[in-house]
């Protein structure tokens, strides 16, 4: 009871803060945020989760028995995607988030892709102690813009966001996808998208 008197009490205060995006909140929604590992996907999360459900792609690769044995190479045991993506379905209400850098390809509404200098991606991925040959593969894939690459090549066409997360903090990037999401997902084509995308070479 407590829970949903809070729960009721915080509804109330974001619909005065700014109606017009609890009014998308009644609606329902799934948003993919990926991007590179170290682009900030899971901080940017972290500020989500206080007013919206977030979920965690591993976790939902977990649930449906979609990850693989652990890699020796790294300690991680690998998604199949195309199985999760073939087995999960979005049975949530109101507006929820999904972490993972290969969330796009699951069946979502709209998708916000982080981008970030390949040069901060190294700073981010060293200080979680990713082997160098670790290191050396995400610089790339972001340098390469790989996530577009996928988006084009799986022609993913649903609402798309590209943030610049480099300089940014979790809080305005957290600001710029709630104005995304009020003022409903206004976005380009996936051909004109991607031409716009930022370009690191």
């Amino acid at each position: 009871m407590l829970f949903r008197f809070l729960l009721l009490l915080s509804f109330l205060a974001l619909a005065f803060i700014c109606p017009s995006l609890c009014e998308v909140m009644t609606g329902r929604a799934c948003i993919a945020i990926t991007g590179t590992p170290g682009t900030g996907k899971t901080a940017l999360c972290q500020t989500l989760e206080t007013t919206f459900s977030v979920l965690s792609l591993q976790d939902l690769a977990e649930q449906q028995g979609c990850l693989g044995p652990i890699d020796t190479a790294d300690g991680a045991a690998p998604v199949d995607i195309h199985q999760l993506a073939e087995k999960w379905e979005f049975q949530g209400d109101g507006i929820t988030f999904i972490d993972g850098h290969l969330s796009h390809f699951l069946d979502v509404d709209a998708i916000v892709v982080l981008r970030c200098h390949p040069t901060e991606i190294e700073k981010r991925l060293q200080s979680r102690d990713y082997s160098p040959a670790k290191i050396a593969a995400n610089v790339e894939w972001e340098l390469l813009s790989g996530t577009w690459s996928e988006l084009l090549e799986f022609e993913i066409s649903v609402p798309l966001l590209e943030l610049d997360t480099s300089s940014l903090s979790s809080e305005e990037l957290r600001a710029q996808v709630l104005s995304w999401v009020e003022k409903k997902f206004p976005s380009s084509p996936l051909e004109e998208s991607s031409s716009q995308a930022i370009d690191w070479m």
